[in-house]
C-alpha cells in the first residue's frame, strides 16, 4: 500500500473514531482536571493554551509501563525513534526526533540540563537513568534553544524525578524479573533483573528520598549469529532534600549516582570479542526557590562529574567536568501575561588517555586545559494569553560562547483556542531557531578535532490542530518542516585522514505527526499515534519513514488492569564497513512489528501492585541496526509494593 494513502487511512480513522467518542457519551459525566504542561514556557499553563502540542507522560501512565526502560518508553512516543532499545541492554541509544540526531536532542532532569561533555555528541545516555525513580516525563518537539539553549534543536525531554510523600515515613519496593533471548533462542531462562527501593517522607518543614536501584542482564549476544552473550550491570542512586523556611522560600538539594558496565562485541569483525564499557556518573545539585506577590525566583545549579573506561584492542579513559547554573525570574501579570527572565550559565571541561600505535602506556590525547568551553546566556520569554482566545508565546536567547562568540535565537508561536460546549479546538503556528554546540571531542580531539567549528543552526516550522473533547478523547495533527546548516560531519580530506568541519549544503527534514488519545467507552483507553518523515538522504540513516504506537489500557476491574500495544515500524537504511573492500556499504532493513501485552492486579489493600508483561508476543525476527541482535518474545513479571 502507498504509505501516503497509508498515513491518510489511519488518520480518517482516527476522525471516524474521535467523532464516535462524542456520539457514545457515558450517561455519568465524570470530572477530571485540566492537563498542564510546563516545558513550552516554564509556567504551569492549561494544555489547551499551549501552542505546542508537548506529550505528557504521567505517573499513572508510567505505572502501566512497569517493566520498560526510560529509553522505550520514550521510544514509543510520536516523532521519536530511540535506535538500540529493542537490542542487547548495553546497546549505545540513537536518538532520531525529526531527522535530527543525539547531540540536538536536550535531555533534562529536574529542570537542569544534563550533557557527557566526554561524549562525540555531547548527549546523555539514558542508559544510565533508572525508571523507577522517574515521576513523569514532557517532550516538546521543535528547536526550544530560546528556553532551553543548546541542543535543544529536535526536542526536548524534560524528565522530573519522583518527589518525597507528604507521610512521614513512605517506603516502595519494586522487583521485575525476566528473560532476555533472541528470536531463535528456544531457552526462556530468566536472565533479566531488576530491583529498587525508595524511602521518603515529609517531616514538618523537611522533606526527604533516598532511593538505590539495581540491574543485570544477561543472555542475548551483541552481534548476531554468535554464541558468547554479553552483560549489562548497572546501579543508581539518589538522595534528595528540600526545606521549606516559610511560603516564601525553599530550598532543594540533591545529589545521585549512576553507574553502568556494558560487554560489548567487536563490530569491525562482526564476532565475539571480551570488551567492556564503563560508564560512572556523579552529580550534586541546589535549587533555592523564593516566592514574592505574582513572581518566582528560581536557581538551579549542578555540577556533573563523568567517568568513562572503554576496554577492548583500542584501550581508551575519558574524565567530564559540567557546572550548570540556570537564574530565572518567573513573573504573572494577571494570568493574562506570564515572562520569564534569565541567564544560564555552562562550562564544560574534559581529558582522555588512549595507547598509541605500537605502545603499552597510556598517554594523554585530549588536554583539559584546552578542552574547555564556557557558555553565558542571557534570555528572556513572554507569554499572553487574551480572552478572546488568542495565545502569543515568543522568546529571544544571546548565546555567548568561549570558543566562537555569539549567536542568537529566537521563536515566535500564536495559538487560536475557541472553547466548545464539549472542550475546545486550537490551531497553532510556530517559527523557532536553534543551535547545537560543537563537543569537545569535535573541538580539540588532536587527530580528528576542529576548534574552527561553528555551530550547527537550525530552524523549525511548525502548523497544526488540536481537538479535546471533555473526558472523551484528544485529537491533534501537526505538520513540521526542519532546516539544518553548518551541519557538522566526519569529513575524509583525503588519503584517508578524516576531520569533523561544517558542511555548506543545507540539510531538510519534513512530516506529519498524529496523535489520539481516546476514551470513549467506560474503562477502556486507546492511544495511538502516527509519525510520517521525509528527510534528506544523507539524514536518513535508521529513521523509518513511516511509524505507528497504539496502545489499548481496559480496566477489567477496580484491581486489576490489561493493556495490549502494537509497533510498527518501516524500513530504513543503515551503513556498515565492508572490511574486505575498506568501503561503507548501504543496506535496507526490512519493516517489522512488534506486539507486547500488559496485565497489573492490586492487592493486600492495595498497597502490592503484581505485574507481568509478555513482549514481542509474535517472536518477530528483525534487525534495528545491521548485524546486531534484537530481542525475541520475552517475559518478565514483578511486584510494587508500597508502606
Amino acid at each position: 500500500m502507498n504509505k501516503t494513502k497509508l498515513f491518510c487511512s489511519i488518520l480518517g480513522l482516527g476522525m471516524l473514531t474521535i467523532g464516535s467518542a462524542q456520539i457514545k457519551q457515558d450517561s455519568v459525566k465524570v470530572e477530571k482536571l485540566d492537563e498542564v504542561v510546563l516545558s513550552d514556557s516554564r509556567f504551569a499553563l492549561k494544555r489547551e493554551n499551549s501552542g505546542k502540542v508537548i506529550t505528557k507522560i504521567t505517573s499513572q501512565e508510567l505505572e502501566k509501563l512497569q517493566g520498560q526502560s526510560i529509553a522505550e518508553i520514550i521510544g514509543r512516543t510520536v516523532g521519536v525513534e530511540i535506535n538500540g532499545v529493542r537490542s542487547n541492554a548495553g546497546q549505545n541509544l540513537s536518538y532520531f526526533v525529526r531527522g535530527g540526531r543525539n547531540r540536538q536532542v536536550l535531555i533534562m532532569i529536574d529542570g537542569v540540563q544534563v550533557t557527557d561533555p566526554s561524549q562525540i555528541a555531547n548527549d546523555y545516555d539514558l542508559r544510565l537513568l533508572n525508571a523507577d525513580q522517574v515521576e513523569s516525563i514532557e517532550i516538546l518537539k521543535g528547536a526550544s534553544s530560546t528556553l532551553y539553549g543548546t541542543g535543544a534543536a529536535s526536542a526536548v525531554i524534560n524528565i522530573k524525578l519522583r518527589e518525597a510523600s507528604k507521610k512521614k515515613v513512605n517506603i516502595n519496593l519494586r522487583s521485575t524479573v525476566g528473560t532476555n533471548r533472541s528470536s531463535e533462542d528456544k531457552s526462556y531462562a530468566l536472565e533479566d533483573f531488576s530491583n529498587s527501593i525508595s524511602i521518603n517522607g515529609t517531616v514538618d518543614k523537611l522533606s526527604y528520598l533516598a532511593s538505590f536501584g539495581l540491574q543485570s542482564t544477561d543472555g542475548l549476544s551483541a552481534i548476531e549469529n554468535t554464541t558468547e552473550s554479553d552483560k549489562f550491570k548497572s546501579n543508581n542512586g539518589n538522595l534528595k532534600l528540600s526545606y521549606k523556611f516559610n511560603n516564601e522560600f525553599k530550598v532543594k538539594a540533591y545529589t545521585s549516582f549512576d553507574n553502568y558496565e556494558a560487554d560489548f562485541d567487536d563490530s569491525f569483525g562482526m564476532m565475539d570479542a571480551d570488551n567492556v564499557s564503563t560508564s560512572n556518573q556523579y552529580r550534586i545539585g541546589l535549587s533555592p526557590e523564593y516566592n514574592y506577590n505574582n513572581g518566582t525566583v528560581i536557581l538551579n545549579a549542578a555540577y556533573n562529574n563523568v567517568e568513562r573506561e572503554i576496554e577492548s584492542d583500542f584501550p581508551s579513559t575519558f574524565n567530564a567536568q559540567s557546572i550548570v547554573v540556570d537564574a530565572f525570574n518567573r513573573y504573572n501579570f494577571n494570568d493574562k501575561f506570564y515572562t520569564v527572565v534569565g541567564v544560564n550559565y555552562q562550562k564544560n571541561t574534559m581529558e582522555s588517555f588512549s595507547i598509541p600505535f605500537g605502545e603499552t602506556d597510556f598517554s594523554q590525547s585530549i588536554n583539559p586545559d584546552n578542552a574547555t568551553f564556557i557558555i553565558t546566556d542571557p534570555y528572556v520569554n513572554v507569554v499572553y494569553i487574551s480572552d478572546f482566545g488568542l495565545n502569543i508565546n515568543a522568546g529571544m536567547r544571546l548565546n555567548n560562547h568561549s570558543e566562537y562568540g555569539s549567536h542568537l535565537v529566537y521563536s515566535i508561536n500564536p495559538s487560536f483556542k475557541e472553547k466548545l460546549d464539549f472542550g475546545y479546538i486550537k490551531g497553532m503556528v510556530s517559527y523557532s531557531t536553534a543551535f547545537i554546540t560543537p563537543s569537545l571531542y569535535q573541538l580539540f580531539e588532536p587527530n580528528f578535532g576542529n576548534p574552527n567549528l561553528d555551530p550547527e543552526e537550525n530552524d523549525t516550522f511548525e502548523i497544526g490542530a488540536e481537538l479535546h473533547l471533555e473526558n472523551k478523547a484528544t485529537l491533534s495533527l501537526v505538520y513540521f518542516n526542519r532546516n539544518e546548516e553548518n551541519f557538522i560531519d566526519f569529513v575524509d580530506t583525503g588519503g584517508f585522514v578524516f576531520q569533523y568541519q561544517n558542511i555548506e549544503e543545507s540539510f531538510n527534514a519534513n512530516g506529519l505527526e498524529f496523535v489520539a488519545n481516546v476514551s470513549a467507552i467506560k474503562n477502556l483507553n486507546l492511544n495511538t499515534n502516527v509519525t510520517y518523515t521525509v528527510v534528506n538522504e544523507d539524514l536518513g540513516l535508521r529513521i523509518p519513514e513511516l511509524k505507528i504506537n497504539a496502545r489499548v489500557d481496559y480496566q477489567l476491574c477496580d484491581k486489576t488492569t490489561l493493556g495490549l500495544s502494537y509497533q510498527f515500524n518501516d524500513d530504513r537504511n543503515d551503513i556498515f564497513f565492508d572490511n574486505t573492500t575498506f568501503e561503507n556499504v548501504t543496506v535496507n532493513l526490512e519493516p517489522f512489528i512488534i506486539t507486547d501485552f500488559y496485565v497489573s492486579h492490586k492487592v493486600f489493600r492495595d498497597k502490592m501492585t503484581l505485574f507481568a508483561n509478555v513482549t514481542n508476543i509474535f517472536n518477530e525476527e528483525y534487525q534495528e541496526l545491521f548485524g546486531f541482535e534484537t530481542r525475541g518474545r520475552g517475559f518478565n513479571f514483578g511486584f510494587n509494593l508500597k508502606l
